[in-house]
């Protein structure tokens, strides 16, 4: 096992780089039929791998290179949190001050949140980007600037500040009116004249739609249930939430400006490597766009970034100076395993993956009368799965004690816990840590599944965000003032149901609806306990 001066440090550890091996790693992408991946490995700050594998866009006979735009998504968040942080520096804001200071107009609920929080997912405002996804599909283009006016109307909190950790891109749609208010520049001029061309980063720009034509740049491609791919383009305005397209050879330019910042003061640079620190005193392992990671016993700095046909990982490893940057425009592969896959290559004497032995893999549905949430256990591929809010899958692993936890796999170093109350087999309830905030969840059946969405038909309103559901004919739909989205309806108990997209390309939008009094609350990946009335005269059965 390695110390922890050496997970740290990387001492006694040797970079290993083989380009054949870093070939094999691509090699099923390595095609000139359909889209792929851009690669960029340096080692102390110098390039030894830089390579494109397959088309920049299946119209064209153009392939990908190290010098081809493309989306990198919320790879984007931590230029957000170093421009914040500049203004800072200048002395036109402060870390700790509440957003309210800079945006007057939010409801007082959002108000009170610290720039900080916002940065660091521990706001535990209302996210209305992801709301704006779930109750208006993936396509709405309104700018950011109506995005905000949804913080008008949001009047509670998913969690108390500073005592939870979501992630949230509606707190980045918030920075990025902060960061142009102060500025009094566009956030796109803003990055490019303190950021982008001061690094030599001059391919690399803040594109907030996919309305312009930009040179060079990649197609972004979904998968069609038929197996094809088709074209997908950029739902919303990302700003700074996610807009950044850069190049690979842009990405390691960067990548080693970290090791020495010129731009940005190294006490800047500290708070945003520094993971934030919840009440309940557990660590979220995320800084101010940054995440921080024990992997196979080294320590590991990254983000991750994804959304409609495309991908993007930015992986340091401070103790040995390796640096890798992979960029996908294709949806069914993952930027995040072929990065780490390219670190296990490159660094053979990382301590060995646990494997999880006789663990017994639980199935079942859990949920709590107390908040509506809703967790289901499940096996996948020999793996344990939980899943909460309908769609957040993440892959556990039990440790000496019988615990659930997070494993490898999982995109984010989640702070989650799932001990099985009763038998182990079969658990008659679960005790749910989420970052130290404990909840018990009791074990639910269909309970006479055969029972018609019919039981729950009728028109619910939220006030928050004036959004609608109506739920008829065995389907859901819902409405924003961006656009709707059509889900069908699964029964998972008494009262407890599962709403999935009909979109065949949206099916992370799942959420789960859980009935109680005279509405239902909602959970998805980004929200928690989203209340809903009912409007219509018509009686629920069985008294939901």
């Amino acid at each position: 096992m390695l110390r922890k001066e050496q997970a740290e440090t990387g001492t006694d550890l040797q970079v290993r780089f083989d380009e054949r091996e870093i070939d094999r790693i691509f090699a099923e992408i390595n095609q000139c039929y359909f889209p792929g991946a851009t690669v960029g490995i340096a080692i102390k700050g110098k390039p030894v791998y830089r390579k494109g594998f397959g088309l920049a866009n299946m119209e064209f006979p153009v392939v990908l290179t190290p010098s081809t735009r493309m989306r990198v998504y919320s790879v984007t968040k931590h230029f957000t949190c170093l421009a914040c942080m500049l203004l800072c520096e200048d002395g036109k804001a402060n870390v700790d001050d509440p957003v309210g200071k800079y945006l007057p107009e939010l409801h007082p609920v959002t108000r009170r949140v610290t720039l900080r929080q916002l940065m660091g997912h521990t706001s535990g405002i209302r996210d209305a980007h992801g709301l704006s996804f779930q109750f208006c599909g993936t396509h709405w283009t309104a700018p950011s600037s109506e995005l905000i006016e949804l913080y008008r109307t949001f009047e509670d909190f998913d969690v108390e500040p500073g005592h939870g950790f979501i992630y949230n891109n509606g707190a980045y749609a918030l920075l990025t009116e902060v960061i142009e208010g102060v500025s009094g520049m566009s956030l796109a001029d803003f990055m490019r004249v303190r950021i982008f061309e001061p690094v030599g980063m001059y391919d690399t720009l803040l594109r907030r739609t996919d309305a312009d034509f930009v040179p060079g740049s990649a197609a972004m491609h979904m998968t069609a249930p038929d197996g094809r791919f088709v074209k997908s383009t950029l739902g919303g305005d990302r700003s700074g939430t996610g807009g950044i397209a850069s190049t690979v050879n842009d990405m390691l330019r960067w990548l080693a400006h970290m090791n020495m910042p010129t731009v940005g003061s190294a006490t800047t640079w500290a708070t945003m490597r520094a993971p934030q620190q919840l009440a309940t005193g557990v660590s979220t392992g995320y800084g101010l766009g940054l995440v921080h990671r024990i992997y196979r016993g080294i320590n590991v700095l990254y983000h991750p970034g994804g959304g409609m046909g495309a991908n993007a990982h930015m992986l340091k490893v401070p103790g040995v100076d390796l640096d890798v940057i992979v960029i996908v425009n294709r949806e069914d592969v993952f930027s995040r395993e072929l990065s780490f896959r390219i670190l296990d290559a490159c660094l053979p004497q990382l301590e060995a993956v646990k494997e999880p032995g006789e663990q017994k893999l639980v199935e079942g549905t859990f949920s709590s009368a107390k908040t509506g949430r809703v967790m289901r256990l499940f096996a996948r591929n020999g793996q344990q799965i939980a899943s909460h809010g309908g769609f957040s899958e993440v892959p556990f692993v039990a440790d000496g004690a019988g615990v659930l936890r997070p494993s490898l796999a999982a995109p984010l170093p989640y702070r989650y816990t799932i001990t099985l109350l009763g038998d182990p087999q079969n658990p008659a309830a679960i005790r749910f840590s989420d970052y130290g905030n404990v909840e018990d969840l009791t074990r639910v059946s269909p309970n006479n599944i055969s029972e018609s969405p019919s039981e729950i038909a009728g028109e619910y309103c939220s006030d928050a965000g004036k959004f609608r559901v109506t739920i008829a004919d065995g389907e859901m739909k819902t409405t924003g003032r961006f656009g709707s989205m059509l889900y069908g309806l699964e029964r998972l108990a008494h009262g407890v149901w599962r709403a999935i997209p009909k979109s065949s390309v949206a099916p992370w939008l799942s959420c789960t609806l859980y009935f109680r009094d005279s509405g239902f609350v909602l959970w998805s990946y980004c929200t928690r306990a989203f209340p809903f009335k009912k409007l219509t005269d018509r009686i629920i059965k069985n008294d939901l």
